[in-house]
């Protein structure tokens, strides 16, 4: 196998970022056999799968290489054609990028905002737990993300961000039912208890670090997977939960949240992970993001 075909690699690309083979080759202006066809050939060249036919589809082990050299590939092509000056019928670089939902409805969108746009660029942000949104980069997804993995995924760099803070929080009226009848470290574990997802263990962590030994926050848990409607659901007495400092501190001044224990809080330190890989584009994201993190996260130690 001497070289990977660049329309195959296209290809590829673009079933892991569509979905289908359908809306892959959509954008591609093929149809769909064609792009079957040419995954096919680049399999076999390849001498292994790499695409599991799934809906959405999703590349094998295999297949991640390939997906980050084809994103890899199209970046640098596109910078080569804006040193070239004939970029400007190719439309906007494009910069696929992992965040987690708190940083998204906090500071991450006004790092966004202060990112120059001459050239143009157009974001593809993708939201998912900061703890795994490290797997959309070794997957080839994405070409950076907002982590809270020190740990550098193959191939790409890392910096740190800052400290999100969260406040352990809850409604008065909800304290008032659930929680005054006795010290907290007794009726916490047993409270209502909103969590994001099922992959979040914030509140789990929050209760192990007050009772020594508990298995985590109890089993009535609301999951609420966006940011704004979890803060929602606290304030509206749901049940409790940790609320980002930034959204929780207004509420809080307005007395519509109250803080579980006074001065209490969790940090989870993020950092930003990217490729290496010579794009400006990306390299000015980066330094923008710093920037913005530096102004709205805490300091690590």
């Amino acid at each position: 196998m001497d070289y990977l075909p660049h329309d195959q690699v296209r290809t590829l690309l673009a079933a892991v970022d569509e979905g289908t083979f359908d809306a892959a080759a959509a954008v591609l202006h093929v149809t769909p056999s064609a792009v079957s066809q040419r995954i096919k050939s680049l399999e076999q060249r390849a001498g292994r799968v790499l695409l599991q036919r799934t809906k959405p589809v999703r590349p094998t082990e295999s297949g991640q290489v390939v997906v980050r050299y084809a994103r890899q590939l199209a970046a640098l092509e596109r910078d080569a054609w804006t040193e070239l000056g004939i970029a400007a019928g190719a439309g906007p670089a494009r910069l696929p990028i992992a965040v987690n939902a708190d940083s998204l409805a906090t500071w991450f969108l006004h790092a966004l905002t202060r990112v120059p746009q001459n050239p143009p660029v157009c974001f593809e942000l993708r939201r998912e737990d900061e703890a795994h949104t490290a797997a959309l980069l070794r997957e080839g997804r994405v070409m950076a993300a907002v982590t809270s993995s020190a740990e550098p995924v193959a191939g790409c760099t890392v910096r740190p961000l800052g400290l999100e803070r969260y406040s352990p929080v809850a409604s008065r009226g909800f304290v008032a039912r659930h929680l005054a009848d006795g010290p907290l470290e007794e009726r916490l574990p047993g409270a209502p208890v909103i969590v994001f997802d099922r992959r979040d263990e914030l509140q789990d962590r929050f209760v192990r670090s007050m009772v020594p030994g508990a298995p985590g926050a109890g089993p009535f848990r609301h999951y609420v997977p966006t940011s704004e409607g979890f803060c929602d659901a606290v304030s509206a007495g749901l049940g409790w939960g940790l609320v980002p400092e930034q959204q929780a501190a207004p509420l809080l001044r307005s007395g519509v949240l109250t803080e579980l224990v006074p001065g209490r809080t969790m940090d989870v330190p993020l950092y930003w992970q990217q490729w290496k890989l010579d794009v400006p584009a990306l390299s000015l994201v980066a330094e923008t993001v710093a920037a913005v993190a530096a102004e709205s996260l805490h300091a690590q130690n």
